[in-house]
């Protein structure tokens, strides 16, 4: 049995070497200590250059990202400008249409006023003419129903021979 130093109900220090394993534990605590940091100072060191080198990227990106949304803002600053632009001119463009529109439509509707005036009085003078032919038939016939009554026979022989006189002269 081995020696326990200060046993007292099932606790105590065990001094015996070879049942604590001592010997075992100092030998993996030296090697530990003698190629752990090595070891593992390697394999954090190459963590840490890959954290550095993926930081630099990131901030790389970051900067890259930063320049890209600057000129996204500028492109989106000049298509708002160009849009409001177009929207003027648009807005321009539709009053100036309206304004020709509004200017033909009076032209149209004084040359048709103008056309109307002209066929009133073309027909006003067709009728007008038409009014003095048959008025000048009338007195015609008239007359030449009068004339008969009016002249005798030497009186017609004169007419009849000035009238012929006269035509033959034209």
């Amino acid at each position: 049995m081995t020696p326990l130093i200060f046993a007292s109900e099932g606790f105590g220090l065990n001094l015996n070497i070879f049942e604590t394993n001592i010997i075992n534990l100092a030998v993996v605590v030296f090697g530990l200590y003698k190629f752990l940091p090595g070891f593992l100072g390697k394999i954090l060191e190459k963590r840490r250059t890959t954290i550095l080198s993926d930081l630099k990227e990131a901030e790389e990106r970051l900067a890259q990202a930063q320049d890209s949304l600057s000129q996204a803002k500028d492109d989106l600053s000049s298509a708002k400008q160009k849009a409001d632009k177009i929207r003027y001119d648009c807005k321009v463009r539709a009053e100036a249409i309206r304004l020709e529109s509004e200017k033909r439509t009076v032209e149209e509707m004084a040359r048709i006023k103008q056309g109307a005036a002209s066929d009133l009085s073309a027909e006003a003078a067709r009728v007008t003419s038409q009014l003095r032919k048959e008025a000048a038939e009338l007195a015609i016939e008239k007359a030449l129903a009068m004339l008969p009554k009016k002249l005798d026979s030497n009186t017609q022989d004169n007419f009849l021979k000035q009238s012929i006189k006269s035509i033959g002269d034209n």
